[in-house]
């Protein structure tokens, strides 16, 4: 077998770890997790270099150097990534207080001099305080000799953390002996390769948690225009992850099938912050409607002021009737008080019916029409067409104009979404986020989609957003519900086929809704709940 006679290698040896070098790069570009890639680059190069101990560092703000993870195989010593088991060392400052380079430290020095270092035997080293080293050999029985530190330089040449092996092993007599230059040559390699890596990793990272940082700089926007819309974006996707998880612990069933990966939740929970993003368009009067009479202002002000005018024009009625026949005041007193009996009655009932509520009959339509033609106020009707058409909404504050616009907010955010260009990963948030107002007969909008024609996810959502909406207290509207009046209402929808069966049922049966209730919800809110008067419900 041939050798390197520099190094006294096997040339096979070689080609072996140029190949395990190789497979360790293809590795290190496939993992996602940081923890993981650190505590993999570790070891790997402890593998590769046979050293008995080392250390990864990262590089903070420049100016300080971390313990990410470490290793020392004979003391079986493992900390930092994936252990569990947190490193307190503190911080090695670059620099010292005066702003003199800390080069007497030999991982400082390597990023300092952006250079790698390779020492026989520590105690023999000099230029290098090596007394924690020392210390730490002391405390523990080890002896720390041979020492590589390699600098990990991204694709900017920029050095974002260091490599350190430690002890060198022969690989026949397990003797503690120097790092080769074959040692050396190859952790520079691994080093470069994890430092693209990690910079990678980094970067996918930053890009998740600024396109994230923008969803919620969105929603701040919708927030600023409506403070109860910003908390239903906030409550909507805690509720559809708590779904989600319920189906995903599932284990008999029809969602027994049902699981998710990270990537899985990460993608659901985007399209739960997005899903109503198109209410950033929304007139603010429309989505803060909070009487059927608001636009800018109230307008049932304006029709008190009118029964101001009938008040005075009553007045004024029975005074002229009193000077021209005095002999009939007693009369004209009476019919005069009536009269305002009458108006605060009526006032009153507009007053009434401008709050909006669950349904509004036909009596009461009948009675605002009637008001309206039977006042007269300055020659016109007490009531113009489009103040009978708000006061006779039957459910609700909006009119039917104001219903589509807010129907049309699912509109403008499947169009906001599809105009992203979505990584693979995140394909299917527009159509999690576009459907929850879809129903599963059919008669859902905006594009009329059946169950069948909808994922699992898009399901989900429309059962959190209709939850959240009736037991939410901030809507300027109505009140929150108890969560025995919600689960009667998403009940009725199940037996309509508006909603998921199947997701309801898991809903109702892991309480998934007490969950939320205990984050979310008022404590009068949380009554005690009785499945078996749960419409749509079979125990």
């Amino acid at each position: 077998m041939q050798a390197n006679s520099e190094n006294n290698v096997p040339i096979d040896d070689i080609f072996r770890w140029i190949d395990e070098l190789n497979q360790i790069g293809a590795s290190l570009s496939s993992e996602q997790n940081i923890s993981v890639l650190l505590e993999t680059i570790l070891i790997s190069a402890m593998s590769i270099a046979n050293a008995d101990g080392g250390t990864l560092y990262r590089i903070v703000d420049g100016k300080w150097i971390k313990f990410e993870t470490l290793r020392t195989e004979s003391l079986g010593i493992a900390m930092g990534g994936t252990t569990g088991k947190e490193i307190t060392f503190p911080l090695i400052p670059l620099y010292q207080e005066s702003g003199q380079p800390n080069d007497s430290l030999v991982v400082a020095n390597a990023v300092l001099k952006d250079c790698t270092i390779n020492i026989r035997d520590v105690y023999e080293a000099e230029g290098f305080d090596f007394s924690g080293t020392r210390k730490f050999d002391e405390r523990t029985g080890y002896r720390s000799e041979s020492f590589l530190t390699v600098p990990m330089k991204n694709h900017e040449q920029e050095i974002i953390g260091v490599l350190q092996l430690i002890n060198a092993k022969d690989r026949k007599t397990g003797e503690i002996i120097g790092f080769s230059a074959v040692d050396q040559n190859f952790a520079e390699s691994l080093a470069s390769q994890a430092a693209i890596a990690l910079t990678n990793r980094q970067l996918i990272l930053q890009l998740e948690e600024l396109f994230e940082s923008f969803i919620k700089v969105i929603n701040y926007a919708i927030e600023r225009k409506s403070d109860y819309t910003g908390k239903h974006l906030e409550r909507v996707p805690e509720l559809t992850m708590m779904l989600a998880e319920a189906a995903n612990d599932a284990d008999e069933g029809p969602l027994k099938d049902f699981r998710m990966t990270e990537r899985d939740r990460m993608e659901l929970r985007i399209a739960g912050l997005l899903h109503d993003c198109g209410k950033i368009v929304t007139p603010v009067h429309v989505v803060d409607k909070s009487t059927k009479l608001e636009t800018i202002f109230d307008r049932i002000h304006t029709v008190e002021a009118k029964f101001g005018s009938l008040r005075r024009d009553a007045e004024i009625d029975y005074l002229k009737g009193v000077m021209a026949s005095p002999e009939r005041q007693a009369e004209l007193e009476d019919a005069y008080r009536k009269t305002l009996v009458q108006l605060d009655e009526d006032l009153a009932f507009l007053q009434k019916c401008n709050v909006g509520g669950e349904f509004m009959n036909d009596a009461d339509i009948a009675r605002v029409k009637d008001m309206a033609a039977r006042y007269q106020v300055d020659g016109k009707n007490l009531l113009t067409e489009e103040e009978i058409d708000n006061l006779t909404i039957r459910r609700g504050t909006l009119n039917a104009a104001e219903r589509q616009i807010i129907n049309d907010h699912i509109k403008v955010t499947i169009e906001m979404l599809e105009a992203l260009p979505w990584p693979n990963r995140l394909k299917n948030v527009t159509e999690y986020a576009g459907g929850h107002h879809e129903k599963m007969d059919g008669t859902g909008y905006p594009k009329g989609l059946k169950r069948e024609n909808m994922s699992i996810q898009a399901r989900m959502m429309g059962i959190a957003d209709i939850f959240e909406a009736l037991t939410a207290c901030d809507r300027p509207y109505k009140k929150g519900k108890t969560l025995t009046e919600s689960l009667a209402i998403l009940g009725k929808f199940c037996l309509d086929n508006h909603i998921d069966p199947d997701l309801f049922d898991l809903f109702v049966r892991r309480k998934v809704y007490l969950q939320y209730a205990k984050a979310f919800m008022k404590p009068e809110q949380i009554d005690e709940v009785d499945h078996s008067k749960i419409p749509g419900y079979a125990m």
